[in-house]
């Protein structure tokens, strides 16, 4: 018999015709109803068994954890909470969970606590949190597919391995096959790399840009939706060492189609995410409004979480210069007051999530796009722009500033210019004979052209409303962390 998924039954009319079901018990209350979860959807199924016309050696074995196989007919639910439910004919074990182990996992019907739930990362996905959670990111990332192919680009895979460091930050991970024990070396005491499997130094990749950049001057339009990694020491709720990217590249778009495409792009997903996952997204809502009845009234958000999302649809990104940030931060209560962690005392600072997060927050109270920031404080392959009267350098960079979140998106126009590029990466240290194709794309026909970079996670975390960035991913990667 070909089995139903719950999804599907739950929107299906009641039927003499048998059925078939499995799942993973959720519970089984006197030895009559069994609440059944397949992963669908966060809605359990009712299965009712008349217990005096079961075998009571398969009884005993519907406990927590257990996957059953359920065949019945589809009836009218005669208690509340569910409109259709099973009349069971028949049980099969598919396999045992034991009650005196599952005691001891988060599938234990209790709350838990998150930091709890990541310590049994294998089993977590099975809770309600972490099923509505993984099933949003599995739409929001079909979504990003969508918006593009919709759009004209092509999906381009650009190299996890790769010889250039393209934040030139230098927190790589390095890519070797070397004995770490006993490395070879030059005659200096330095490793000789050329022994090693590509003959260089490699590492993991911390963004696809460079290489989207090439294909987008033949292509046009092409993004990039891969792993990412750094190698920065970062314990925060907002950092992950192995995260995932999406980076659109597009031939003759200077910042303001950039700006323009970001955001765009960001509502499209959202706004598939409240189409489609409307159960996923309500439990998420009433999980975090039971969250904070226990928070004072001021630390309590001012909006549900589905309110959240709406709002970013239904209202244009601000959109103002580092230049104007600066004054507002400069001139704020909090920044007069002292109680930034970092105060802004003039024109040039690298902005922090608390400012970010101010000019968001309370000073605009929705999505931000700053722009047009100090050379300095920014990456090499951005376009430069004319000094002001004050002698200032920008550079036509932008940031997408979220609520709850910060910086949810970085990009620029890039600079296109082959003489203007190769003095910046001299300035910068940045070897030519590394980056000798990247200056090539300036040779042959180069144009203006922009991108950005959306950390995955983060977008996840913004329309889940979890706190933790570690609790959108299935197995986060964090300093220490490397366990599953």
């Amino acid at each position: 018999m070909h089995r139903k998924e719950i999804k599907e039954i739950l929107q299906s009319k009641p039927s003499p015709n048998s059925i078939s079901v499995s799942g993973w018990v959720r519970s089984f209350r006197s030895n009559r109803f069994i609440a059944l979860n397949d992963g669908s959807t966060i809605k359990n199924l009712q299965c009712v068994v008349d217990f005096e016309n079961f075998d009571e050696t398969i009884l005993d074995k519907i406990t927590i954890g257990a996957a059953i196989s359920v065949e019945g007919t589809l009836v009218e639910s005669q208690g509340q909470g569910q409109n259709v439910e099973i009349q069971t004919s028949k049980v099969e074990i598919l396999g045992e969970a034991d009650p005196d182990e599952v005691s001891l996992t988060i599938l234990q019907p209790k709350r838990h606590t998150l930091e709890k739930l990541r310590e049994q990362a294998h089993l977590r996905v099975r809770t309600n949190t972490f099923g509505a959670v993984m099933r949003l990111r599995s739409k929001l990332a079909f979504a990003i597919h969508e918006y593009f192919q919709k759009n004209g680009f092509n999906y381009m895979h650009t190299p996890i391995i790769t010889g250039s460091d393209a934040e030139g930050a230098g927190e790589m991970f390095r890519v070797t096959n070397l004995d770490p024990k006993n490395p070879p070396l030059n005659e200096d005491g330095s490793v000789n790399y050329k022994e090693d499997f590509f003959e260089k130094e490699t590492n993991l990749t911390v963004s696809g840009q460079l290489e989207a950049e090439t294909y987008a001057m033949g292509l046009g339009k092409v993004y990039t939706f891969g792993p990412a990694f750094r190698a920065e020491n970062s314990n925060t709720s907002r950092h992950l060492a192995e995260f995932w990217m999406i980076e659109p590249e597009v031939a003759f778009n200077d910042l303001d189609a950039n700006m323009d495409l970001a955001e765009d792009f960001i509502k499209y997903v959202i706004q598939y995410a409240l189409d489609h996952c409307q159960d996923d997204l309500q439990f998420l809502e009433d999980r975090l409004l039971n969250e904070e009845k226990n928070k004072p009234q001021v630390e309590r958000s001012e909006m549900k979480l589905t309110d959240k999302l709406r709002s970013v649809l239904e209202n244009n990104f601000v959109r103002i210069t580092y230049t104007e940030a600066i004054d507002i931060l400069k001139n704020s209560k909090d920044n007069k007051k002292k109680k930034f962690k970092y105060l802004i005392e003039e024109w040039g600072a690298d902005l922090q999530s608390e400012h970010e997060r101010f000019l968001v927050e309370k000073h605009f109270k929705c999505p931000v796009i700053l722009f047009d920031y100090p050379a300095k404080i920014k990456a090499f392959y951005m376009r430069l722009n004319d000094a002001d009267e004050k002698g200032r350098e920008t550079v036509r960079a932008m940031d997408v500033l979220f609520p709850g979140i910060g910086e949810i998106v970085g990009g620029s126009q890039r600079e296109e210019r082959y003489d203007v590029l190769k003095k910046k990466m001299e300035v910068m240290g940045i070897p030519e004979e590394e980056l000798y194709w990247y200056l090539d794309l300036r040779k042959f026909g180069t144009c203006v052209h922009s991108g950005f970079g959306l950390g995955f996670e983060r977008l996840v975390l913004f329309v889940t409303g979890m706190g933790n960035i570690r609790d959108v991913i299935p197995y986060p990667r964090t300093p220490g962390n490397a366990s599953f």
